[in-house]
């Protein structure tokens, strides 16, 4: 069966975020990715795959395709057998316990994916990101989640009224902050991490309470700052390490 010219439109443009929102649509691509949300409470709105691709949801629900048209709708450089049309969730309430992650404009759609990866690794249940970080639905974040997108609460919030709110110690990574390997760090609290060029804002910076820096260790002290993934990852294992 090849693919319609309206479903290719649909397709073509849920790579745009404001059409994601209006159709409450995002696409996931390769078997691993799409197996973990059919395996997830996220519901499949229809899937486009080759005859080799085998899964437990219903025919009526599955598009059959040649590999020829499954890369014309692939982003991927190797498609890989299926992509997936979703829904969007809805949103869940807001939980605010435990260690939160929060995110200010991070940018980067790999960035994004590998935190969430992180919050699922370290058992970080919410994820709370300001309006303008990229949005999770984004296929680029899809891919880099590998499936702990299923897994991790996203909420996008006004993230100066949230921490204006919030009665949790709030922390964020400052080259002159404390630090980490010294700091008593507590089980409940929320960690803010800033945007890849500016990192938090001034505005953001005056509701915190608390500042962590990670040390240098090099001969040189030269190197300016650490992707904020990878600061993301020594943080939370720090957090975690004594529970």
């Amino acid at each position: 069966m090849s693919i319609s010219k309206n479903q290719f439109k649909l397709i073509t443009s849920l790579s745009q975020k404001k059409y994601r929102q209006k159709h409450q649509l995002f696409i996931a691509e390769g078997i691993k990715v799409v197996q973990e949300l059919l395996n997830s409470s996220f519901e499949v709105e229809t899937l486009f795959c080759t005859d080799d691709f085998s899964s437990d949801i219903s025919e009526s629900q599955i598009i059959r395709i040649s590999e020829a048209d499954l890369k014309k709708i692939s982003n991927l450089k190797t498609p890989n057998k299926v992509l997936g049309i979703f829904k969007i969730p809805d949103k869940k309430p807001l939980v605010d316990s435990g260690l939160i992650i929060a995110l200010d404009a991070i940018n980067d759609p790999g960035n994004l994916g590998t935190i969430i990866r992180l919050c699922d690794w370290y058992g970080v249940d919410e994820l709370i990101c300001s309006k303008d970080t990229v949005d999770c639905y984004n296929q680029k974040v899809v891919q880099a989640s590998m499936g702990s997108l299923t897994r991790i609460s996203i909420r996008y919030v006004d993230l100066v009224e949230y921490l204006s709110e919030t009665q949790n110690p709030t922390f964020i990574a400052d080259m002159d902050g404390e630090n980490v390997y010294k700091t008593s760090l507590p089980k409940q609290g929320v960690l803010i991490m800033g945007n890849e060029a500016n990192g938090v804002s001034e505005e953001i910076k005056k509701l915190i309470t608390h500042k962590i820096s990670i040390p240098r260790f090099g001969k040189t002290q030269e190197t300016e700052s650490l992707n904020v993934a990878t600061a993301t990852a020594i943080l939370l294992s720090e957090f975690k390490r004594n529970f």
